[in-house]
């Protein structure tokens, strides 16, 4: 016979029991309420029908990727579902837009980065540059901050913190540190989740934020980046950053760990419990290095697109992976997202509701180059805190671009003006998913993150402006 189980009553009103398990519902009917507000405000301005019901979807999905309504990637769909039946666009468009060409990079990168993963091959890096690298505590910390990081420039960092988060949680089991006073546990998890952010920004395989924004911007101008392009404009950044995380890091926790010779012998262990490195892992790792020399040296005359997927399909071909080992480690709801991102950017631009907006509300802030820079950079850092970061990119760009085209900006930067501050969170466990990993390790509170975290947004803000004034200028990039 079953045990019998705890029965728990709940005491709350019932107004509030229902209200709780009806806010789903509730914010279905305010997301459509807000479409339908937007369409009878927009009714007497000058706005054209088909850039008022563009912007209508475009608030309606805002709303339900801010509050978490539906899973992002189901609004994506949704909007590109909605802009055919509200006349936007035809649906042989909108459809069309799913196929773009950024969308296949992206799909290309997480194959390639599955790949190493299943191989195992960057977690023996992983441990091996930890073995090698991480000697003391301050070389052991040090170590995982630049990992993250270095890793992240190939891999995307949400990955990357998923792959290194248990090493860590490991290492500080081993040395049997307080949760409630160990500054040393804190700093580790936080320098995994600062490192893969920090890292994520300098090349497009970081994350897929960067390209959503050329994708939207392809479609809007038909201009774009090359891969070394993008990472030369970012990389003066990331290393000011990577100092600047160092020194808040040692600043704010001081190191009190004297002696972590146990964690050494498990890094060592893990690493020889792996053997030595496989052919498949060493063919791997050939072939993700030829890639990134591809894109570097090819991706304008081949795209960076057409590299990935032949990238992909070597990996078959030479019988490095099974298809149903990789699937799991592709989020393919995110490839549903970025294909309705830059469908929805492209109806705003399109039908005139990114103009109509840049002229009657972003116009009002931003006078210039400079003030334009300075207000679509800070909206990006402050938004991403909030929202999913690619969200960030969908909302901020297009308004972006529309207002850029209007002040005599070189549209191009907004590609940059609006994906890298969005990949800087800092602050708050929800900004991004490494943040979230490193929360819920139970060794961060909520004002470890965000004080520390604050200065190193501020130093983000600063330096990014700086930079683009000052360095992008010298690299044939001219705001």
């Amino acid at each position: 016979m079953p045990a019998p189980r705890d029965v728990v009553i709940d005491t709350r009103p019932l107004w509030l029991i229902v209200l709780g398990r009806s806010r789903r519902l509730l914010l279905l009917l305010v997301g459509l309420g807000l479409y339908w507000l937007t369409l009878e405000l927009g009714r007497s301005t000058t706005m054209r029908p088909e850039g008022l019901k563009a912007l209508a979807v475009f608030v309606l999905c805002v709303f339900y990727w801010v509050l978490n309504v539906l899973p992002t990637m189901i609004t994506s769909l949704l909007a590109i579902v909605l802009l055919p039946l509200t006349g936007v666009l035809p649906s042989r468009e909108a459809y069309a837009l799913f196929g773009n060409e950024a969308v296949f990079f992206i799909l290309g990168a997480f194959i390639l980065a599955a790949a190493m993963m299943q191989a195992g091959l960057s977690t023996r890096l992983a441990l091996a540059l930890l073995r090698r690298f991480g000697g003391n505590p301050l070389a052991m910390l040090r170590a995982v901050f630049v990992i993250n990081g270095v890793m992240s420039l190939f891999m995307s960092e949400h990955a990357v913190a998923a792959m290194t988060f248990p090493i860590i949680a490991e290492i500080v089991a081993v040395l049997r540190l307080s949760r409630r006073s160990s500054n040393y546990a804190r700093s580790l998890f936080l320098a995994m989740a600062w490192g893969t952010s920090i890292g994520g920004v300098t090349t497009l395989l970081g994350g897929a934020r960067a390209p959503l924004a050329l994708g939207i911007l392809q479609e809007v101008t038909g201009q774009t980046y090359s891969f070394a392009q993008w990472t030369a404009a970012t990389l003066p950044l990331v290393l000011v950053l990577f100092a600047t995380g160092w020194t808040i890091l040692r600043l704010f926790f001081p190191i009190d760990v004297a002696d972590i010779s146990a964690a050494q012998e498990t890094v060592r262990e893990k690493l020889l419990a792996m053997g030595r490195a496989s052919v498949q892992e060493w063919m791997i790792g050939g072939v993700m290095t030829a890639t990134v020399i591809a894109w570097i040296a090819l991706g304008e005359q081949l795209g960076l697109a057409n590299i990935a997927l032949a990238a992909v399909v070597a990996l078959f071909v030479l019988r490095l992976v099974r298809w149903r080992d990789i699937e799991g480690y592709v989020n393919w709801g995110l490839i549903l997202f970025y294909g309705g991102a830059i469908c929805l950017g492209s109806a705003l631009s399109r039908s005139g509701a990114s103009g109509w907006m840049a002229t009657h509300v972003i116009s009002r802030w931003a006078s210039g180059p400079v003030s334009l820079v300075l207000l679509i950079s800070a909206a990006a850092l402050v938004i991403t805190e909030v929202m999913s970061n690619s969200a960030a990119v969908a909302t901020i760009m297009p308004l972006g671009l529309a207002v850029a085209a209007q002040l005599g900006v070189n549209p191009r930067i907004m590609a940059l003006v609006v994906a890298v501050p969005a990949g800087l969170a800092f602050t708050l466990p929800i900004g991004t998913p490494a943040n979230a990993i490193a929360y819920s390790s139970g060794y961060l509170r909520m004002r470890d993150m965000f004080f520390p975290g604050l200065l190193l947004t501020l130093m983000a803000l600063l330096s990014f402006n700086v930079l683009a004034w000052w360095y992008w200028p010298l690299i044939g990039i001219t705001p």
